[in-house]
């Protein structure tokens, strides 16, 4: 995965509490060339966020214009409050380094980014089985169990999106989660139409 060739886009989306932290955390702890997207928002920083690492912070009229400039890959506004939105300038700078992107965002937001970046790589982080998720859910501590009701129904609406995605990684054992993961970025990267440079120069510059 250390080649230098434009980085990969990897939209990964799942129902909270499948653990899609987790594994991109486990992901990008061993490969220092993947980064996670960072996103622009129109909240106000917390206590020890930091600009242009959680987020980028902007006012509402900055994300109004950058609206209208088109620097989206895809944007939604949160409970009528604050906005947040996946800026196409930081994923393509860091895609022409040659690093790998991780867009962790929701079914609706990561069909948008697609339309926007047909070549992005949509990958859905899954349960073993809707019971576990439910447990998991639980385990947290900090649900109702109204709002554990909420999710499960959730989840059950966004698995079934999943045929519009590329790949399904099970995380049910997190190691092996993110062993899939790299399999996936493997797979991408020796993908032909990811490769026309070499096959150019290998085919003496005609391809059959």
């Amino acid at each position: 995965m250390a080649r230098k060739k434009k980085g990969l886009l990897l939209v990964v989306s799942g129902p909270a509490g499948v653990g899609k932290g987790t594994v991109d955390g486990a992901l990008i702890a061993k490969h220092p060339e993947i980064k996670m997207s960072v996103s622009v928002t129109t909240r106000a920083p917390r206590p020890g966020e930091i600009e242009g690492v959680h987020y980028f912070f902007r006012t509402k009229e900055e994300f109004d214009r950058m609206i209208e400039q088109n620097a989206f890959l895809e944007y939604m506004h949160v409970f009528g409050m604050n906005y947040y939105g996946t800026p196409k300038a930081f994923v393509e700078a860091e895609r022409e380094k040659g690093n790998h992107v991780i867009l962790e965002i929701d079914v609706q937001g990561a069909m948008k980014v697609k339309e926007t970046c047909p070549d992005a790589v949509m990958v859905f982080i899954a349960p073993p089985s809707l019971q576990i998720l439910k447990q998991r859910l639980v385990g947290r501590g900090t649900e109702t169990q109204e709002s554990i009701d909420v999710r499960t129904a959730t989840a059950l609406e966004e698995l079934k999106k999943l045929p519009r995605y590329d790949y399904m990684v099970i995380n049910d054992v997190v190691e092996e989660a993110v062993a899939d993961m790299e399999a996936i970025l493997s797979a991408e990267l020796n993908r032909t139409e990811r490769n026309a440079e070499l096959i150019t120069k290998l085919t003496g510059g005609e391809t059959i």
